[in-house]
């Protein structure tokens, strides 16, 4: 009997996937949260093909975007003003929905991610 409930649950798990449909937010203008430290932080930024435009706290940061795939991207700082600014970001869309996206972002090399959230505003 305990075989019976284990294969019908492993069944019903392996019925569900999360969406990824990534391509729509290649380009576009959204609003990204990220929780850091029990603290929200709200940014603005449009992406085309090749460049992203971030509005943080009347800071405008420009980076140059490089896709490895349809969901994952690498972000380069184009004028870095210290160190930190000239490490590479790397950022995975993890699942989307019509107008939003869930991802996961760190430095390139580093094991430490953060995760956010981008809704499309425009």
């Amino acid at each position: 009997m305990y075989y019976t409930y284990l294969l019908f649950s492993l069944l019903l798990c392996s019925c569900y996937s999360i969406e990824r449909d990534c391509t729509s937010f290649k380009t576009g203008k959204f609003e990204s949260s990220i929780l850091i430290d029990g603290k929200t932080f709200i940014s603005e930024f449009s992406r085309t093909n090749n460049i992203q435009i971030e509005y943080f706290n009347s800071k405008t940061d420009t980076a140059s975007v490089r896709w490895i795939n349809d969901c994952e991207m690498i972000f380069k700082t184009l004028n870095p003003k210290n160190r930190a600014e000239q490490k590479d970001v790397h950022l995975k869309i993890l699942s989307t929905t019509k107008n939003a996206y869930t991802f996961e972002y760190g430095y390139v090399g580093s094991s430490i991610k953060q995760k956010g959230r981008a809704k499309r505003i425009d």
